[in-house]
């Protein structure tokens, strides 16, 4: 008989993982349109070097590898419908290409999550506001992507508002 606890994170612990997950998937997408790397290379660079990682005694999160790696794929397989979603939702004097690098990123990752999976967009846009704010503590970012993520996320599920 096996201990199921002693393989399987509690729901903080995988929730934590999730969490790790989205952050890193914005970061290896602002990655890819950096260094033009695909997304096998980014995400196995990740896997392998990033998650759970120790750098000068700074330990990296463990994230939760499955949704990391579907976030990225889902956010190149999907990019022209999550960039014109959040076009649409953008005003029209700054399109999506004039939006800072990692706001882009962070979109394409949110879309994604909203397109792709069954998390409730409420769950989605809180937690990727969360990592505007770890990006530009100081800022209005947070804010901006909250209005951002409400628009996309009412044109990607609609039947959940």
């Amino acid at each position: 008989m096996t201990n199921r606890s002693a393989t399987r994170p509690d729901a903080d612990t995988r929730r934590q993982m999730k969490s790790a997950a989205r952050l890193y998937a914005v970061q290896a997408l602002f990655q890819m349109e950096q260094s033009g790397q695909d997304a096998d290379g980014v995400v196995r660079e990740f896997l392998d070097h990033r998650f759970g990682a120790s750098y000068e005694g700074d330990e990296m999160a463990e994230g939760h590898p499955d949704l990391f790696r579907d976030l990225v794929d889902q956010a190149v397989n999907w990019q022209t419908r999550i960039d014109h979603m959040t076009d649409r939702a953008l005003v029209v004097a700054w399109p999506l290409g004039r939006i800072d690098s990692v706001l882009r990123a962070l979109f394409r990752a949110a879309g994604a999550e909203l397109v792709s999976k069954d998390t409730p967009p409420r769950v989605v846009i809180k937690e990727f506001v969360d990592i505007a704010g770890a990006f530009f503590p100081d800022g209005r970012e947070p804010a901006f992507v909250n209005a951002v993520l409400d628009h996309m996320a009412r044109e990607a599920r609609p039947e959940a508002f």
